[in-house]
């Protein structure tokens, strides 16, 4: 591996995987982290390409403020997003701070968006509490209320798992499992116009809170993992036998959707691109840990990769490994895969680690980048890459 610099932020990191320079990478991290802070309290992304705060996002920078030894920005970042919650506990993904009329006209409403993210929050709460910081009762009940508004507001499929009204709410916008919503195939272009076209058909409560999307009928798997994975991680706080009953409940009818023959669990949805392979649908390791499904992780011709797991399954025909959402690796999902099988003691939580440790060094700390040759896509440098401290 060449030498790599952080564009006008990091330094230069080098080393292969299982090879990366732990205080140069830490140096480079810390240094981004510190030019995406803002003093309202959270980080962006990118400033230029991202200069706003997303939910999902916020939880990973949490994580990594931790990390770096910084509590109080660490819950800065959780309890900023979540002061935008509703009466019944929806919690918008994207929050427009200093510019409220900044998109209001796109999403209906001044200051936020009007759909939700992956509800990473419930992690982010119990791993902060985990290393000691103390995070305000309030934090926490906002926390539990925006799992409690996805169980128990959210529309369900037939047999019982939480739908999503917008692709953008699973965070894996433009994933091939969504293709078949993208008349005449997909193209990024077209499916943008999609993607606009299907925030008119959210149905939502009349303070403004997301429901339902009739014109988007599909459970994610990999989004059901992660609300019932939160739920749990919030209950080992709080004890709330409800709350795990429900993430209970959930984690029981995703197993259901385990296909044996494509080693993958399956979206709930009238489009057979719900059965793509992609790395997002093993998140139900989190809550199902499944030898089979760790191997696909491991498997270099199908999601295994040097610098991370590919987001889309190698065999897959809308595979492309320069291309948003169609194969890259994202380290917010190795990330969290990693923390599956470490946690079931799976070998591949070492390669992973590895490979997400050289991805974010070779790419300059980037958003995405080549599962083989880790060049680096998207946004550079992008905050959450910094989840490499962490494994």
């Amino acid at each position: 591996m060449g030498r790599v610099t952080v564009p006008g932020e990091g330094g230069a990191l080098e080393g292969g995987p299982g090879q990366v320079p732990a205080e140069e990478l830490r140096a480079a991290v810390a240094t981004m982290m510190a030019a995406h802070w803002r003093e309202g309290g959270h980080t962006v992304p990118n400033g230029t390409v991202y200069p706003w705060q997303w939910l999902w996002d916020s939880c990973f920078h949490a994580l990594i403020w931790a990390e770096l030894g910084d509590g109080d920005r660490a819950v800065a970042e959780l309890a900023n997003f979540l002061a935008v919650q509703d009466e019944l506990g929806f919690v918008p993904h994207m929050t427009y701070h200093g510019d409220p009329s900044a998109r209001a006209d796109f999403w209906g409403r001044p200051g936020t968006s009007s759909i939700t993210q992956p509800p990473v929050y419930g992690h982010a709460v119990a791993e902060l509490v985990r290393r000691g910081i103390a995070v305000p009762d309030e934090v926490v009940e906002r926390a539990v209320d925006g799992l409690r508004f996805l169980f128990d507001h959210r529309a369900r499929t037939p047999n019982g798992l939480v739908t999503v009204v917008h692709p953008w709410e699973t965070g894996c916008d433009d994933s091939p499992r969504w293709d078949g919503w993208c008349p005449g195939g997909y193209e990024r272009a077209r499916f943008r116009a999609v993607k606009g076209e299907l925030l008119t058909t959210v149905v939502r409560a009349e303070g403004g809170a997301p429901l339902a999307n009739p014109a988007f009928a599909v459970a994610s798997a990999g989004f059901n993992a992660l609300v019932a994975w939160n739920a749990l991680e919030l209950v080992g706080l709080t004890g709330d036998d409800g709350l795990r009953a429900s993430a209970d409940e959930l984690t029981q009818v995703l197993d259901g959707y385990w296909d044996a023959d494509l080693m993958t669990w399956i979206d709930d949805g009238p489009h057979d691109s719900g059965r793509v392979r992609t790395a997002d649908a093993l998140l139900a390791t989190l809550v199902r840990p499944r030898p089979e499904a760790f191997a696909a992780l491991a498997d270099p011709a199908g999601l295994g990769g040097p610098f991370g797991a590919a987001g889309t399954d190698r065999r897959e025909p809308p595979y492309d490994p320069d291309a948003y959402w169609r194969g890259p690796v994202w380290p917010q999902l190795t990330y969290l895969l990693q923390r599956a099988a470490a946690a079931a003691g799976d070998p591949v939580a070492e390669a992973l680690a590895d490979g997400l440790r050289a991805g974010a060094a070779a790419s300059g700390l980037a958003e995405y980048w080549h599962p083989d040759t880790a060049v680096a896509g998207g946004a550079v440098p992008q905050s959450w890459t910094g989840l490499a401290l962490l494994v």
